[in-house]
């Protein structure tokens, strides 16, 4: 394949994995929706369940959220009683939080949720091509990441 035909070859890739985030985005939507979350809600909550302790900026980042609309999704939580918020900040000013058990419940909800629509996703591929496929897409991530 030419230099030319790789990098096509690459950017359709690109395209296609980018279509495919937003369908499954869109497919997620729809399906939390009804049990009251929103996509980067459920991602938040499954973030700070999986990871106690974790930092609002960390936090943001695997949110796919910038810091400030962290801040306020956190608020909208808060208020609804999914998350608690320490009073006082920790370093660098930074209030820890945690799930509350309504939201530990909640969330066990939306995982399986969520869990049915990648199973839908992925019915088509036998075991050793779904595992084939996790590792070359973590390849093109770890590519990325190496490159910033």
């Amino acid at each position: 394949m030419s230099d030319h035909g790789a990098r096509q070859a690459s950017e359709e890739l690109g395209v296609l994995i980018k279509e495919t985030q937003a369908v499954l985005h869109q497919r997620m939507d729809e399906a939390l929706r009804p049990i009251g979350l929103s996509v980067p809600q459920y991602v938040c909550m499954q973030n700070l369940y999986d990871t106690p302790g974790i930092t609002g900026s960390e936090l943001a980042r695997r949110t796919f959220v910038s810091r400030q609309s962290m801040s306020v999704l956190l608020q909208g939580l808060e208020r609804r009683g999914l998350v608690e918020r320490s009073e006082e900040a920790g370093p660098r000013r930074e209030r820890a939080t945690i799930l509350t058990e309504s939201a530990v419940a909640l969330l066990g909800r939306a995982r399986a949720t969520v869990a049915g629509i990648a199973e839908t996703m992925t019915a088509g591929l036998d075991r050793p091509r779904l595992e084939q496929l996790r590792a070359l897409l973590t390849d093109c991530r770890d590519a990325l990441r190496d490159g910033e």
